[in-house]
């Protein structure tokens, strides 16, 4: 009952969210919406932002792939395409049940029986290459345009503040790869953190598994920078699909990947929009956009999700019984305060789901 409550609380902030920032935008350009409608739209342009937006999401598949693979686990590319496909669509989809993570890691989990930590380790990896990869994109054009520089306040306290967690981020990335830190000592202290200790454990071990493969999680970092390059492009042929001013590319590889890691909310629609729409209103860039424009694209983006996340039903029908009783198996596991593994997805998932 609570995980149902929590998920009705989720779409109503959605929902709530939405009709704000269309509200707002309505107020202040009406005719943002008014001539939606009307005007001519570059159908190529949108057609080639699916195609982007599709080879991203399977490259996703792909890296995940090459990190089982890379632990020598039994795993085919079906496989990963299968469950991929149905972590994609409960990640995207407010079930209320499981996200998309933990189903993966389970499911995988289930196939391994006797590698069961290392299986759900590469969920975690995973996981976290992306988020990091994902913000050191954003830096990156950051300071290839300057935009920390920029006259408007809001935008430089965007770019400090990603630029201080990328910072941060490769401190801790130096840190994991030292081995004092993942195991001896340290490692002992922090797996007995209360409530939070068997999470660390989970990633620590996860680090553990990888630190001497380090040529793999190289190639799964440029997987992950090609992931988002294709995200941001795709975004950009949206807006170049509906409007003919829009952003440079050069600043969309700023806006996207901001505006994605604002993803580790939990919201199923929300933040993205938010922060795609204040981008697109704010941003010096000598292209005026105007208010409900940021918004438009965004929402169309979700559209092409949705699309994509459609292919995960057809495998959701063909697996019912398996994911029936992989919810059945993580509920029952939760309530009883099961293994560590599992919980450490679902950690991992809700801190850095991508957009």
């Amino acid at each position: 009952m609570n995980r149902r409550l929590a998920t009705l609380l989720k779409i109503g902030i959605s929902v709530d969210l939405v009709a704000y920032l269309v509200s707002s935008a309505m107020t202040k350009s009406p005719e943002t919406f008014i001539d939606l409608y009307s005007q001519p739209k570059q159908w190529g342009y949108l057609a080639l932002a699916t195609v982007c937006c599709t080879s991203a999401v399977l490259l996703t598949f792909i890296r995940w792939y090459y990190l089982v693979r890379a632990l020598e686990l039994p795993f085919r590319f079906r496989e990963a395409l299968r469950l991929g496909f149905l972590g994609y669509l409960f990640n995207l989809a407010p079930m209320g049940i499981v996200g998309g993570d933990l189903l993966k890691a389970v499911m995988l989990a289930r196939q391994q029986q006797e590698r069961r930590a290392q299986a759900v380790a590469t969920v975690v990896v995973d996981r976290l290459i992306g988020l990091y990869v994902l913000f050191l994109v954003a830096s990156t054009a950051i300071l290839a345009i300057g935009l920390q520089n920029s006259p408007e306040r809001n935008v430089r306290y965007a770019c400090y503040a990603t630029l201080a967690a990328t910072a941060l981020g490769a401190v801790a990335v130096a840190m994991l790869l030292i081995p004092g830190v993942t195991s001896g000592r340290l490692s002992r202290m922090l797996a007995r953190v209360p409530k939070v200790g068997h999470v660390l454990d989970s990633l620590l071990d996860a680090v553990r598994m990888y630190r001497r493969k380090l040529h793999v999680l190289l190639g799964a970092a440029l997987m992950s920078v090609g992931v988002h390059t294709l995200f941001t492009v795709g975004v950009f042929l949206i807006a170049c699909g509906l409007y003919e001013n829009v952003l440079s590319l050069g600043t969309h590889f700023v806006v996207m990947p901001v505006s994605a890691s604002m993803g580790v909310i939990p919201l199923p629609v929300g933040p993205f929009e938010a922060v795609l729409e204040f981008f697109y209103t704010q941003m010096p860039a000598g292209v005026k956009m105007l208010p409900g424009q940021g918004l438009i694209v965004a929402l169309a983006y979700r559209i092409i999700t949705v699309l994509i996340a459609a292919v995960g039903i057809c495998y959701y029908l063909g697996s019912r019984q398996e994911v029936a009783e992989v919810i059945e198996e993580t509920e029952h596991a939760k309530e009883a305060a099961g293994p560590p593994a599992p919980d450490a997805a679902a950690s991992l998932e809700r801190a850095a789901e991508l957009a």
